[in-house]
């Protein structure tokens, strides 16, 4: 969920709940983290057959995410994801994330939102289940942030403005953008969000 400041912390010590960078330099490491707080209003998190039908349908979706700068577009991948697809549509579908900001922004690395506390803290009231997969961190990889514990994401996701392989497996990659990745390269912080789930173009 996200990284609210930037802070260089040693490779060996543990990761905190608030969502801060690790920077891989001289023994150190950069992770999107995200903390693990309590959210302002809890949601539920996708009932087995919710995540069924959802993942299914999510074959032909598309998320649109509409900012100041533009949009941002990006397809899903249920068959790899199907927990993390489903809620994160669900979440777009209840207006969850509109209005929210991109809390993070590290050009050349990821832009980072969904926090509904907008430092990074916040979450939808649930955690999901790591879906890690075979999907890579290239540019335009869209990524569930996470706290230490890898069943700790919530709402809080990334986009990678370019590739970024030390994080591949480690982090659940549950689509890539098909139009937009300039946009995206151009977010600052506190930029708006608006997430709008429709049929996915040919």
């Amino acid at each position: 969920m996200g990284w609210a400041q930037t802070r260089i912390v040693p490779w060996d010590l543990p990761p905190v709940n608030r969502a801060l960078p690790y920077y891989r330099n001289r023994g150190t490491q950069r992770l999107p983290l995200a903390g693990t707080e309590a959210p302002l209003m809890a949601h539920e998190l996708p009932s087995p057959l919710e995540t069924q039908s959802i993942s299914a349908e999510a074959k032909n979706l598309q998320a649109r995410i509409v900012t100041p700068k533009g949009e941002i577009v990006f397809k899903f991948f249920p068959q790899e994801a199907p927990l993390t697809v489903s809620s994160f549509v669900k979440l777009a579908r209840n207006g969850f994330y509109d209005g929210l900001t991109f809390h993070r922004v590290e050009p050349g690395f990821v832009i980072q939102g969904g926090c509904p506390v907008g430092d990074g803290t916040g979450g939808p009231g649930y955690r999901l289940k790591a879906e890690f997969n075979e999907h890579l961190h290239d540019a335009g990889a869209v990524a569930m942030a996470r706290s230490q514990s890898p069943d700790s994401a919530g709402s809080q996701f990334y986009v990678c403005l370019e590739d970024a392989h030390f994080l591949d497996r480690q982090y659940t990659v549950f689509g890539h953008v098909t139009s937009g990745l300039d946009v995206a390269r151009r977010i600052k912080v506190g930029d708006t969000i608006k997430v709008v789930i429709e049929p996915a173009k040919p």
